[in-house]
């Protein structure tokens, strides 16, 4: 345990230092869920009745999601290059924990995708964004926010470590991206057509965002935070599974 701590401890600090020299990463990943909550909210927002007093303040869950899903595509990415350009074989030929590389990967994308939320958060402030919940509140809503960071994370590792161009390795986060547009991140699901809204109420988006919705604007959560954790917990043991088997295959 102690050295897949030191390895992964490592192999972090390197794949930080190339986020560093590469800040466009972070900034890209922020850039189109802002182009987003702009358009929503200046355009769209004064037709759409979603039952809020401020639509930025309705809208912002679904938007930290679409950034979440937006930064795990470059894990994906920066994976199926060290896969690509040998970085991984050769790491695997040293006297280091065969899955630092991939937790080096994961916490950088935790890392990353923090700076990220934290820009939209601001500018969501910025457009008016206002919510009187306290510290123990908002490290709630961070830690589902990381931990709904960790599931996607690891479904990146598989799309990094399948993919067979660059552009196969960051497509797989495109559903991801689609997905908050399908529940109910920027209208109430009641506004629906039937198998849309059957849909929309059923899966893993619509809980994490309302549950951190409540949570932010101060009103009882119910049921839907255990319905968020149990998706996020949910996909995340089944993709850190899938993600050391295809590891395991991949390079056996």
């Amino acid at each position: 345990m102690t050295a897949l701590v030191a390895d992964t401890s490592t192999l972090t600090g390197r794949s930080l230092r190339h986020i560093l020299r590469s800040p466009d990463t972070i900034i890209t990943t922020a850039v189109m869920p802002i182009a987003f909550m702009l358009l929503f909210v200046y355009v769209f927002g004064g037709a759409i009745d979603a039952g809020s007093d401020s639509y930025v303040d309705y809208l912002l869950p679904g938007i930290l999601l679409i950034t979440i899903a937006s930064g795990v595509s470059y894990t994906a990415y920066r994976l199926f290059l060290d896969v690509k350009g040998g970085i991984v074989e050769r790491l695997r030929s040293m006297p280091i924990a065969r899955s630092s590389l991939l937790w080096a990967h994961v916490l950088t994308s935790l890392v990353s995708t923090l700076v990220s939320l934290t820009v939209v958060v601001l500018v969501a402030l910025g457009m008016g964004f206002r919510s009187g919940a306290g510290v123990l509140t908002w490290l709630a809503v961070a830690g589902i926010l990381m931990l709904f960071t960790l599931a996607l994370t690891w479904l990146a590792v598989i799309a990094g470590l399948s993919a067979t161009t660059q552009d196969g390795a960051i497509a797989f986060s495109y559903p991801l991206i689609f997905l908050p547009f399908i529940s109910s991140a920027f209208v109430p699901t009641e506004t629906m057509p039937g198998p849309v809204r059957a849909f929309a109420e059923h899966q893993p988006v619509t809980a994490i965002v309302d549950a951190i919705r409540a949570l932010l604007a101060e009103q009882p959560v119910g049921t839907d935070l255990w319905v968020a954790l149990g998706w996020c917990l949910g996909i995340l043991v089944v993709a850190v599974v899938a993600a050391n088997a295809t590891y395991r295959r991949r390079f056996s």
